[in-house]
């Protein structure tokens, strides 16, 4: 795009031109007179725009015409057409052009600057998004929290109304005593203006008895001795110059404390006074307490209920959305057992879990229905208690036989690895077990049929741990871990059962369960105390421990147990996300990081425990020993396969119960 002058150098200075021209003519630069005045702003608005002027704005017009201010660069597109027409301004003026040119350029320098900062702040927009999503997740992980403690605030709420009922109550006493003592202390004030009056009287009564009977002494001794007269006209005057001075004096004093009342009465009041006013005091410093304290609740009231009324609102439009439940008694029809046995089946399980046990009914009848099951081949990649070709025999044993068998499985296993010194592999022990006890014809038989028992037996503890262990899924450390967890449990409790009756009281077992879980939270040790409970009456107080920790026939456990069980995989499961919070979004991590981010969240881990927790996510010894970096998602699930547990109180529980403490 070019732009040409038609005039060059013939440039013309309008508007100032014409003042200039006006300047010349009176010959008085710093001075215009007041006549002269309104033709000058005449003249200058008569002389017309230079050409070369208007052709600049025409073009400006034109070129802001032409554009498209609808994109997203707008401004700076706008911005051109002005930067052409300085950059004419800068050409012509040739005098001036330098200063233009350096004017021009901190202008272009200034806007790459601001250019450049803007490109290096718009990353932190996507991170203001990243963290604002967190901290919402943060919030109503929150909010779910606080449930609980809602429902505490509103019985607290309940309790405080009532308490400043009863301070209510007690100020309208207080305020009773208070008039009766103002009306008490108006008497006793009348009844002292009244003592005072009357001993103004008898005063004066006095006074005038003295007189008299002065006069009467007078007179007596005047007849009896017939003294001088002059000298009793002395004494005369002498006694009345000390009664005046004696009459002065004593109204002087009766001016001064006629009004004052005895001290003893008057320190009696005041201390009554104190108190009553230290009790007022304190009445209204408590009432304050208890309006801001009621308008608190009153503000938590009122935002508990829209979050319930947002809760109904959400439960009214899950209703309306969700599929209908399950009618499940209908499986009591084809259930073996009938409605009884369905109704023990599905005591306190979900539908998912429901859905589990109806997959172990039909996976039981399909079992004991087939006679021999195919074999898997014998590639390098079958497992080698599984490892035949051909037809296998179904020994269709029973959930009591299969459990018994594994069980012993563990006893060999333990027995012989305590011997030896080292960890052995279960699948191999597993197959020479079979092979020992049955003989290598009828090995594959038994460990078939035990294979498909634990695979469709997922419930039951036995066999759904060692079929994960056997398949790899889960390390065998976590087995040895959660049984090393409740033999240490048992032995706390032995150790408070002094008498060895094998019962505790709910505080004698509360006590235990701390000592031998220090990290546990309240509500931790709260379940697992209802669930030693869930058998007693309500009257006893006294928990059979040991009966806590028995199993039926099947490897069924207690309640009990499996509360602790859920509880570690919870535990442990909330320790890995905290490490991976720790992490951040990195997606491989070396072992110097890890290690960094478990002291992190663990700072009371030793190096002994920290060493197993690397070598476990790495495989040290394996295939990763040279392995600098490994994906974080890798790392976790195999941390998660095996026994991790929190060594220490975690940085965030300690914070707050400092907090707690502070407060």
């Amino acid at each position: 795009m070019c732009f040409t002058l038609s005039d060059r150098g013939c440039w013309s200075t309008w508007p100032a031109f014409a003042s200039g021209q006006s300047v010349l003519q009176n010959h008085k630069p710093c001075y215009i007179s007041k006549e002269r005045k309104p033709s000058n702003k005449q003249a200058l608005l008569t002389i017309p725009k230079p050409r070369y002027l208007e052709q600049l704005e025409s073009y400006l017009r034109k070129e802001l015409q032409a554009l498209d201010l609808t994109t997203k660069n707008s401004q700076e597109l706008k911005l051109q057409p002005y930067r052409e027409i300085f950059e004419f301004f800068i050409d012509n003026f040739k005098t001036y052009k330098p200063l233009l040119s350096a004017i021009k350029n901190e202008y272009e320098v200034t806007l790459a600057h601001q250019k450049e900062r803007i490109r290096a702040l718009e990353p932190l927009e996507a991170t203001v998004t990243t963290v604002s999503e967190e901290y919402t997740q943060q919030i109503l992980a929150l909010q779910e929290n606080e449930r609980d403690e809602i429902s505490m605030l509103k019985q607290e709420k309940q309790h405080l109304l009532k308490f400043i009922e009863n301070m209510k109550e007690e100020k309208s006493s207080l305020e009773i005593q208070v008039e009766r003592l103002k009306k008490s202390l108006a008497e006793e004030y009348l009844r002292y203006l009244n003592e005072h009056h009357a001993r103004k009287l008898l005063l004066a009564d006095m006074n005038e008895m003295h007189n008299e009977q002065l006069g009467l002494t007078l007179h007596q001794v005047q007849d009896v001795k017939s003294e001088d007269v002059v000298k009793l006209t002395l004494a005369l005057k002498i006694a009345r110059q000390d009664l005046t001075k004696a009459q002065v004096e004593l109204n002087r004093m009766i001016a001064d404390y006629g009004d004052v009342v005895p001290r003893r009465d008057f320190e009696s009041l005041e201390k009554k006074y104190s108190v009553l006013l230290q009790e007022m005091k304190n009445q209204h410093k408590d009432f304050d307490q208890l309006h801001k304290e009621y308008d608190m609740l009153l503000e938590i009231h009122r935002e508990t209920a829209e979050e319930r009324d947002k809760a109904f609102l959400e439960l009214q439009e899950v209703r309306r959305s969700c599929t209908p439940r399950p009618n499940w008694a209908k499986c009591s029809e084809v259930i073996p057992g009938g409605a009884d046995r369905w109704s023990s089946l599905a005591e306190g399980k979900t539908s998912d879990q429901l859905v589990d046990v109806l997959l172990e009914e039909i996976g039981t009848g399909v079992l004991k229905e087939r006679d021999v099951f195919f074999g898997y081949g014998k590639g390098d990649d079958i497992p080698v208690y599984l490892r035949y070709e051909g037809e296998v025999k179904n020994k269709k044993l029973s959930k009591r036989d299969v459990v018994a068998i594994l069980k012993d499985v563990w006893r060999e296993k333990i027995a012989l690895e305590q011997q030896m010194g080292k960890r052995s592999s279960l699948p191999e022990f597993f197959l020479c077990y079979l092979q020992k006890k049955y003989g290598d014809a009828a090995a594959m038989e038994w460990s078939y049929t035990i294979y498909e028992n634990m695979r469709i037996y997922q419930s039951n503890h036995v066999m759904s741990s060692f079929y994960n262990i056997l398949t790899g899924k889960v390390g065998e450390e976590q087995y040895h871990g959660q049984n090393q967890l409740i033999s240490n449990l048992q032995k706390e409790l032995a150790a408070c059962d002094s008498s060895s009756t094998g019962s505790l009281t709910s505080e004698q077992f509360s006590m235990a369960l701390r000592e031998a879980f220090p990290l546990k939270r309240n509500d931790s040790i709260q379940d697992l105390v209802d669930a030693g409970r869930y058998k007693l009456d309500s009257a006893e107080d006294l928990i059979n421990y040991r009966a806590l920790f028995s199993e039926d026939e099947e490897g069924n456990a207690e309640p009990f147990v499996e509360i602790l069980r859920n509880q570690y995989v919870n535990e442990k499961q909330e320790y890995l996300r905290e490490l991976r919070s720790q992490l951040g979004d990195v997606i491989e991590v070396n072992a110097d990081d890890l290690k960094t981010a478990f002291c992190a969240i663990d700072p009371d881990i030793d190096d002994q425990t920290l060493d197993i927790y690397i070598g476990l996510a790495y495989q040290v010894g394996k295939e990763q020993t040279d392995q600098d970096v490994l994906p974080v998602e890798t790392a976790l699930e195999r941390l998660m396969a095996g026994d991790v547990r929190r060594v220490g109180p975690s940085p965030k529980e300690e914070s707050k119960t400092e907090c707690e403490e502070g407060d």
